[in-house]
């Protein structure tokens, strides 16, 4: 959250994106806590295979 709270002083126009594992996102996503994070709409997620 600090890197993304310097990248929207710095350079409020840019994107920032989290890659994850789609295990991951699997595991922790479907979690109450990650079902927060993902309404809240702090985070803009980019699953990949990591096989």
């Amino acid at each position: 959250m600090l890197y993304y709270n310097i990248i929207q002083d710095v350079d409020p126009e840019r994107l920032l994106y989290l890659a994850i594992a789609e295990s991951i996102f699997e595991e922790f996503f479907t979690e109450p806590i990650g079902q927060i994070l993902l309404k809240n709409q702090r985070l803009s997620l980019i699953t990949f295979d990591a096989k």
